[in-house]
Order: structure tokens, then C-alpha cells, then sequence
């Protein structure tokens, strides 16, 4: 098929299925332009009988490919890779009309994207088979064998609204990479984009069924995961709908990233402006809509009114405003909704002992950004993830004090630490509570060739190009008795 030419005009998405279009008829969702409120699409439920043909055609794909050599994946990856170059201007289109992410934002993301489906299809050629040591014991004397990586085969990718390009690829190239087939359900809102993106992979080569998009809401993703030929989940999102989508599927393969309330720690020895400014930047950009957003900013109290102007200074400096504009910083969260829940949250914030440095600015789902100082510990705004541009801060007594504080959390996905001290970075490695730590750098930055995942309640598994692509394929093992000469 060719590739579309726009679909800033189509009013109804459908599910894209064995390499085609396919009309859903269930419940209807309309999706609004997060900064202009204006309609911007519409989505039906996949019915069950969608699901099913869905992973169907995704099984006799991964059946009918599954010998396919790791140069030919590895090629139908890049040309992948091409496809998204080359169709740039219009995904960063869909990404500003469709979520609201600022246009300057939305140029990254695509471009980040296109480069990790270029990295999956480098590590493609890299997978390792492995002949491990069997005289370890008597028994294996004379014995030798061989380790290989083999696919699943039908991999069901959940994925969220904020990033609908990078969080659906960092799911679906590893996933082809290792000689799956894809069947994505993307939160509605992302639903456009990534129709799109399978159709550009189709025209690319792809061959059908590799990659399949259901729309809808909740009801086609739990029919997809609770399918039997459905082998591993891959799920990015909230704890709740992780916790009913694991219930759904049952004794499966499961990787998750959840919920995250990042917290930020600058000690008394960092370089406090660029602590300020690349916080900040973490903190409100993509309107605080990031797992790893910093939310939770604990500042060594010999340095906190020094950090604070620099902090508050920062925050105030981003433009707020329309994501069409290059210029723009913070565009709107992705619905009234949100923007509701995010208030609601400051308030009870404010209730519970905190007050404002900036206080709450909103118009229609535009926020912004806005900094709480002194919340309790059992306020909203630290205990839960705000998913907003909102941070509390918090002063600590000492680094052990900081570090205490920054435990203080159900979630664990990624934190930063600013300090100048190599012992302090060595000492907080070992003993902050996260996946991922950061030092110098804020808990937003992420590099896609490192291991990415939580710990506690953020979740299990691994992203990143080497790791994802290990989730997303199991190891196998041939033995072999040596029938030596007499």
C-alpha cells in the first residue's frame, strides 16, 4: 500500500489490520484539540471480533516470518526508520493537533524515533547465540551446547498519549527486532499517529501482519491481552490500568512502566543555576506530562533560597502557550479532564500546609508551570504522580536527610542528583531507591541505548535498544552428546 498523504482531515480512525484499514463500528470517543478545543477526530471501539482477527493475522505473520534471517529484519527496520524521516513534517503536525505537544518537542520526538528504530535494526544484527561451559559437573562431560534468542510471537503493546511516536516504537522495533508480531492499542488520543506509523511501516515493506493498530478505549485492550495467542505484554501507563491489565491476561509475560513522582536532589556543593535550569526544564516542558518528569525538587536547606530565585526565575522564564508556536515551552495538558484532576490535586496540596512560589495559572487544559513549597508529606503533590507541570520542594537537613526524602515513595522509575562530589554520586548510586539515577543531569534526561525501568511499584522489565529486545525474546537451549572416536 502507499503510504497517506495527510490526515489532518480524516474525522474517523479506524484500526489497521493484516495490512489495511478496517472500520470499527463499536462505541464512539470524539477527540479535541487540547489547545483549541475544537473536535480533531473520532475513534469507535474495536469490537471483540476486531481483536481477535487482529491477532490472528498477527500470528500468521509471526509464523510465516519467524525464519526470516536477522538481516531482513534488520532491513525492513531501517527502511522503517526512512519511512519516518521522510513523513516528519506531517507527524509533527499530528503531535501538536492531536496531543498538544509544542511543535520544537514534537521535531524531537520524531526524530528520536526514527533513530531508535535505526538503533534496533543495528542490534538486530548483534543478537548472540552463547556456548555455555557444561563440564562445570561429572555429568557434562563430553557434552556441548548452544544458547539462542528466540521471539514470542504475538507481543500486544499498550501505550500511552504523551510521547504516541517514541512510546510506541520503543515497544514495537524491539519487538520485530527479535522476530515478534505487533499488535499496539494506543491510548485514544494517540490513536491518529499511530494508524499512521503502521501504515508508513506497511509502505515501507513491512510485510502485513508484523504490525497491527486496534482503536478504541479499555474494552479492546483487555480483549487483546486476555488473548490466548497473545505471548508477552508490553504496557506503559498508570498503575491502576497495569494492575487490571495484568489481572486480564493472566499467567503471561508482563513488562510495565507506571507511575513515577521524580524526585530532584541538589546538594549544598552543586552548580545551582544549571541545578535550577535543567530542572526546570524537566520539570514543566511537555507540560510535566513524562514518567519521569521532576516532581519532587529537595533542595539541602544551606542553599535553597540561592537555588529558589535561580528555580523560580527559570520556571518563569518558559513561554506558555499555543504548540503550533516554535517557540513555545509548555503547551496544554492533553484534556479538561486532566486539567481538572491537576487543580484538584494543587488545592488539596495547598490544604495541607504547602504554599505557592508560582501560583496557578490556567486557562482552559493550559497550565502553567506551578512550584509548591512546604506541602505535608501526605499531600497529593508528593505522594502521587500529578502528571502535570507542577513540583513541590522540599528542604532537607543533610544528604542522608535528602536521600530519606527521596525514598519516601511507592514509585522508584528514575531520579537525579546535582552535587559536585564524586563520593556523593558513588554513595547515592547504591542507595536511592530508583531504576535509573542521573547525576548532573535531571530526571527527564534518557538516553535509549541504557536499561530503562522501575523499581517498587514503577514497574518491571527493561526498555532501551539491547534490553527491550532481551524482554522481548526468550532464551533456548540444544544440548548435545559428543560421540567421540573409540
Amino acid at each position: 500500500m502507499s503510504a497517506p498523504n495527510s490526515l489532518k482531515d480524516v474525522t474517523a480512525v479506524s484500526s489497521f489490520i493484516d495490512g489495511s484499514d478496517v472500520a470499527c463500528k463499536g462505541r464512539s470517543l470524539s477527540l479535541l484539540n487540547p489547545f483549541t478545543l475544537a473536535p480533531a477526530f473520532e475513534i469507535s471501539d474495536a469490537s471483540d471480533r476486531m481483536v481477535d482477527d487482529a491477532v490472528r493475522a498477527a500470528d500468521r505473520a509471526y509464523r510465516a516470518h519467524r525464519r526470516e534471517t536477522a538481516g531482513e529484519r534488520s532491513s525492513w527496520l531501517e527502511r522503517c526508520a526512512r519511512a519516518l524521516d521522510d513523513d516528519q513534517a506531517a507527524l509533527v503536525d499530528l503531535l501538536i493537533s492531536d496531543i498538544g505537544k509544542p511543535r520544537r518537542v514534537a521535531r524531537i520526538e520524531v526524530q528520536r524515533s526514527s533513530s531508535f528504530v535505526r538503533l534496533c535494526a543495528a542490534q538486530t544484527l548483534l543478537l548472540e547465540t552463547s556456548t555455555p561451559t557444561l563440564d562445570a559437573t561429572a555429568a557434562g562431560k563430553d557434552h556441548i551446547g548452544i544458547v539462542r534468542r528466540v521471539p514470542y510471537g504475538v507481543v500486544a503493546a499498550i501505550t500511552p498519549f504523551n510521547a504516541p511516536v517514541n512510546l510506541l516504537l520503543q515497544k514495537v522495533a524491539p519487538a520485530l527486532a527479535a522476530g515478534n508480531a505487533v499488535v499496539a492499542k494506543p491510548h485514544p488520543a494517540g490513536a491518529r499517529i499511530a494508524t499512521r506509523v503502521a501504515q508508513l511501516f506497511a509502505a515501507a515493506g513491512l510485510p502485513s501482519g508484523l504490525f497491527n493498530v486496534l482503536v478504541g478505549d479499555r474494552a479492546p485492550a483487555t480483549a487483546l491481552v486476555s488473548n490466548r495467542l497473545v505471548s508477552v505484554i508490553t504496557f506503559t501507563g498508570g498503575c491502576a490500568a497495569g494492575d487490571a491489565l495484568a489481572r486480564a491476561a493472566g499467567a503471561k509475560k508482563f513488562v510495565a512502566e507506571l507511575g513515577s513522582n521524580s524526585a530532584n536532589i541538589v546538594l549544598k556543593d552543586a552548580d545551582l543555576k544549571d541545578a535550577a535550569v535543567r530542572i526546570a526544564s524537566a520539570a514543566f516542558e511537555a507540560s510535566g506530562q513524562q514518567c519521569v518528569s521532576a516532581q519532587r525538587v529537595i533542595v539541602e536547606h544551606d542553599v535553597v533560597d540561592a537555588f529558589l530565585d535561580y528555580f523560580v526565575a527559570a520556571a518563569a522564564a518558559l513561554k506558555v502557550g499555543d504548540p503550533d508556536d516554535e517557540t513555545t515551552d509548555v503547551g496544554p495538558v492533553i484534556s479538561q479532564e486532566s486539567a481538572n484532576r491537576i487543580e484538584r490535586m494543587l488545592g488539596e496540596s495547598v490544604t495541607a500546609g504547602g504554599h505557592y512560589l508560582l501560583a496557578l495559572k490556567r486557562s482552559d487544559c493550559t497550565i502553567h508551570p506551578v512550584i509548591v513549597m512546604g506541602a505535608d508529606q501526605s499531600a497529593p503533590i508528593w505522594r502521587d504522580e500529578v502528571f502535570g507541570p507542577a513540583v513541590t520542594v522540599h528542604i532537607a537537613d543533610s544528604a542522608q536527610h535528602a536521600l530519606d526524602l527521596a525514598n519516601d515513595s511507592p514509585f522508584g522509575l528514575q531520579g537525579a542528583l546535582f552535587t559536585a562530589s564524586l563520593d556523593q554520586a558513588l554513595w547515592f548510586s547504591q542507595r536511592f531507591d530508583v531504576g535509573s539515577l542521573w547525576v548532573n543531569q535531571p530526571s527527564r534526561f534518557r538516553l535509549d541505548v541504557l536499561p530503562f525501568g522501575g523499581v517498587k511499584q514503577s514497574g518491571f522489565g527493561r526498555e532501551g535498544v539491547r534490553y527491550a529486545i532481551e524482554e522481548m525474546s526468550q532464551l533456548t537451549f540444544t544440548g548435545m552428546r559428543m560421540r567421540l572416536p573409540q
